[in-house]
Parts: structure tokens; C-alpha cells; sequence
């Protein structure tokens, strides 16, 4: 009976997915549709929307996975999950929006007129991209294993075609409705159980955790641990604002005054879910320990309610915490597509394809080779394989978008030499942990967690490289800096460079003269 409870759920989710895709289709028509939803989206749906795209696999098992298996050091995941998005509130949030670009690639060659940048953004973009989209498919392939005993690839290959269905349909348009209401359901998805549970937990007379180790409740013991926490911080702060499927929900927007309210909400929405997990991780230390011998505390969150509660009742709840499960991975999974779909639809395929063919094609293929990905590189933690992104995002992006917008002085060599060192070392260190290739020692924790030592570098690489560079500064760079900085009643001269026109944006951009 169980299965079927949670095969329903899961059905349920994908249905009312697809059915928003299908709402898309009759509204989208252009390739601002697809790309930014014609930047319509208001503050609180953008800010519900994001918080569901945000909240992937790793905020919905991971952390409560790795809070069970390693205790307090874990705490540092959903505090850096959410303080990253204080700092792109306050840095990047309103600047980015007024660039007006579609995607990260067309920020890169509006600030640095340079095509090379360009190109180098792009292969980014897929990369981390792809590094984001394996933990969701392993999520989604976890969690209908442990409902109702599926292989693994079945729950991958579910998620893959939802999330192709939907995005196909509608783009970013589509995907903003259905995101918004994902929020909302992986919130009371953990929240209603959870409060049965702890009602359990409290008429069973508030047992402790059972604790086999001293560090569970004591940060920072073991071996490497200072480093191996600050590296973790240091991703995850800095880490958010490279992320393009996040990057790009603020160009949805109507202009920079709406993107920082988008963000205020965001981090109050994104600080109510991340109670939750944790939650979830200490009551798996009393009543599921045994999870940690077998290595599948990842499926904790899914194990208390049959545990605690069994019988009808938790099943039903099982099925819930299912149903707001693949409501995650569908959420992120689809933001990443349409950020992978986007970049590659308009830098490889745009000139040979319209628009919203070349977006669909693109995104085909990018769930494909994550689908390919997954299956090469599973037994990885899930909220560990999303750090490892956010490693990639915080060694090139976010050095690019900090001095981009806030020095005048970067130029396109010292942009391209720091996107290629940070991209190169981090990609690298991440792979390795990926393939189970990572040595050990102190150079094994520095390349399972490379944010510490690769994001500085990156940082100095572009300096370094802009000052040697000087002569290279671009020719519109008074434009671009007044247009990045000036809100968006002021007007600007026309001839600034606009991103929008080499995408093809009809929204209808109005510019003129400025005193």
C-alpha cells in the first residue's frame, strides 16, 4: 500500500508540472518568453519562484543527511545556502538587472566587450550547470528507490522527462508558476510531518541523540577540519551569485528596485525552510542511526515517518515528504536547463536555428548529458556534489560580476586569465571527487573542498592581469558603468551597447538621453 501512496504523490507532482507547461505554451510566444519571461515576473512570485528553484536536492535530503552523519560542522551548509544571498543583495541583485543581458555570458561581453569572455562565460555556464543538475537526478533516483524499491535510474529518467516536458513548453514563463508553487509544497511537504514527528518524539519522553563521536556536537574536530570549513563557507557565501540558474531570475524582474524586494524575500523564505532539515537530521541521530552504517543518510527525511509513526499514517506522510522531494528536484532541475538551454541555444545554435527551436534543441541535449553525468558518477553525497558547484560558481563568476561591476579597472585579458585559472583548478579538484579520484591528506581535503585556495586566486589572477593590461579597457566602459549603477528612471545614452538586441529581446527597452 505504501508504494502506491508514494507512487500517487509522485505522480501527482509531475502532473500538476506538466500541466503548468502546458499553460506556458499558450502564453509564450517569443524569445523573451522563453528566456526571462519578458522580465513581468513581480517581487513575491519572483521571490517564490527562485526559493523553489533555489532549494534543490541538497536542501531537501542532503542537509539533513549530512547534519545525521557529521553533525554541527554541517550547520554551515544552509547558513552559507542563505547568507549567499545576502551578498547579492547587496552587490549584484540591482546592477545585474540594469545590464539587462539574458544570461551571464551576455553580462561577461556587455561589461567587457570582448566575444573571447563571451565564449569562456558560456562554457561555464554549461559546466556548472551540468555539475548542479547530476545531484538532482541522483536525488530523484535515491528517493524513488527508497519509496518503493525502483532502480535508481528510474527516478533519474522520470525527473529528465518532466522537466524536459515543461521546459520545452514554456520556458521561463512556464517554469516561474510552477516553481512558486514548488516552494510552498516542499515547505509544508517538511513541515507537517515534521510536527507529528516531533509531537512522537516529545510524548517518547525527548530522548537525546545517541552520539558515537565527540565531534558531532563539537565544530571543527578531526582532520583538516579549520580548513575544510572555511572552504566550505567561503563556496557557499560566494558561491550564489555565480550560479546561473539563480543569476538569471533577476533579470525576470521589471527593474533593480523589484530585484532587491525579490531578494529581501528570498532570504526570509529561504530562512524559515532551512529550520526544517535540521530538524529532520537530529531526530535520525535518536531513532535512525543505523542509517549512517549503511551510507544512506541522505534518505533520512523519507525514513522517520515509517520509523516513528508507521501504519497508514506513515505511509501517507512518506508519500508527502516523496511528493515535496521530486517537487525539488523538478524545481532546480528545471531552472538549470533553462539556464544551460539558454546559453547554448544562443551562442551555438542561434544562428542556425529561430530562437525558440534553438532554446529547445539546447535544452534537450543539456538534460541528456546530465542524465549521462549521473550515471558515471554516482555513491557522491548529494549536499557535497552541490558544494562542489558552488566551488566552480565562486572560483569564476563571482570574481567576474564583483569587479565587473564595482572596478572600474578590469579589463578583458584579466577577465579571461581569472575565469580560466579559477575555472581550470576548480573544475579540476571537483571532477576528481566526482570520478573517486581525490588523493589523501592535506591535499586531498584542499581538492574536495578547493573554494579556499582557488576562489583568492581567481580574485588576484583578474587583478593582477587587468593591471598589466591597462590599454585594454574597454571603449564604451563610462557607459556601461553609468547604466549599471544608475537606477532605471534615469536614462541613458543611446549609444550604450544592449545586450538585449544581439538576443533579440522584444520587450521593448526604452532608451534615451541623459544629462
Amino acid at each position: 500500500m505504501s508504494d502506491w501512496f508514494a507512487i500517487a504523490a509522485v505522480l501527482a507532482v509531475s502532473v500538476a508540472t506538466l500541466a503548468v507547461g502546458a499553460v506556458g505554451l499558450r502564453i509564450s510566444r517569443t524569445t523573451s518568453d522563453f528566456y526571462v519571461a519578458s522580465r513581468t515576473v513581480g517581487s513575491v512570485v519572483n521571490a517564490s519562484a527562485i526559493s523553489g528553484e533555489y532549494l534543490s536536492a541538497a536542501s531537501f535530503l542532503g542537509v539533513a543527511g549530512l547534519v545525521l552523519l557529521r553533525g554541527v560542522d554541517m550547520l554551515w551548509y544552509p547558513v552559507g545556502w542563505t547568507a549567499g544571498y545576502l551578498l547579492l543583495l547587496v552587490f549584484v541583485a540591482a546592477p545585474l538587472r540594469r545590464s539587462r543581458a539574458y544570461t551571464l555570458p551576455d553580462f561577461a561581453e556587455f561589461r567587457l566587450e570582448s566575444i573571447v569572455t563571451r565564449r569562456l562565460s558560456s562554457a561555464l555556464v554549461v559546466l556548472i550547470g551540468l555539475l548542479y543538475l547530476v545531484p538532482q537526478f541522483q536525488g530523484a533516483g535515491l528517493t524513488l528507490r527508497a519509496l518503493t524499491d525502483a532502480p535508481t535510474w528510474t527516478g533519474e529518467l522520470v525527473v529528465a522527462v518532466v522537466v524536459l516536458a515543461n521546459v520545452a513548453a514554456g520556458g521561463m514563463r512556464s517554469i516561474t508558476i510552477a516553481q512558486a508553487f514548488q516552494y510552498w509544497l516542499k515547505l509544508w511537504a517538511l513541515l507537517l510531518p515534521l510536527a507529528l514527528l516531533l509531537l512522537h518524539w516529545r510524548g517518547d519522553g525527548s530522548p537525546g541523540p545517541r552520539l558515537d563521536a565527540s565531534d558531532w556536537v563539537e565544530p571543527m574536530q578531526g582532520h583538516y577540519a579549520t580548513y575544510l570549513t572555511y572552504s566550505l563557507i567561503l563556496a557557499t557565501f560566494l558561491g550564489t551569485m555565480g550560479l546561473p540558474h539563480v543569476v538569471v531570475r533577476f533579470y525576470t524582474n521589471r527593474d533593480g528596485r523589484a530585484a532587491r524586494r525579490t531578494t529581501l524575500s528570498v532570504l526570509t523564505m529561504l530562512s524559515a525552510f532551512y529550520l526544517l532539515p535540521t530538524l529532520y537530521g537530529v531526530l535520525g541521530r535518536i531513532y535512525t542511526p543505523d542509517l549512517i552504517a549503511s551510507g544512506h543518510t541522505d534518505s533520512v527525511v523519507l525514513e522517520l515517518p515509517g520509523r516513528l509513526l508507521g501504519g497508514v499514517g506513515g505511509d501517507l506522510l512518506t508519500a508527502l515528504l516523496g511528493a515535496g522531494a521530486f517537487a525539488a528536484f523538478l524545481s532546480t532541475s528545471s531552472g538549470l536547463v533553462v539556464s544551460v538551454g539558454g546559453v547554448i541555444g544562443q551562442d551555438l545554435l542561434g544562428r542556425r536555428l529561430d530562437g525558440v527551436t534553438a532554446f529547445r534543441v539546447a535544452a534537450t541535449g543539456a538534460a541528456l548529458a546530465a542524465l549521462v553525468l549521473t550515471v558515471l558518477t554516482s555513491g557522491l553525497a548529494v549536499a557535497h556534489a552541490v558544494e562542489l558547484a558552488f566551488a566552480v560558481a565562486a572560483s569564476t563568476f563571482c570574481p567576474l560580476l564583483l569587479l565587473g561591476i564595482w572596478w572600474r579597472g578590469l579589463t578583458a585579458p584579466g577577465a579571461i586569465a581569472g575565469l580560466l585559472v579559477g575555472g581550470i583548478s576548480s573544475s579540476t579538484a571537483v571532477l576528481a571527487v566526482m570520478l573517486g579520484a581525490a588523493p589523501t591528506g592535506l591535499f586531498g581535503a584542499v581538492v574536495s573542498q578547493p573554494a579556499l585556495c582557488t576562489v583568492p586566486v581567481a580574485f588576484a589572477t583578474m587583478v593582477v592581469g587587468s593591471l598589466l593590461t591597462k590599454g585594454h579597457l574597454p571603449a564604451h566602459l563610462g557607459r556601461t558603468m553609468v547604466r549599471l549603477h544608475t537606477p532605471e528612471e534615469i536614462v541613458l545614452d543611446r549609444g550604450s551597447y544592449h545586450p538585449e538586441r544581439r538576443s533579440g529581446d522584444t520587450s521593448g527597452t526604452t532608451v534615451a538621453r541623459s544629462s
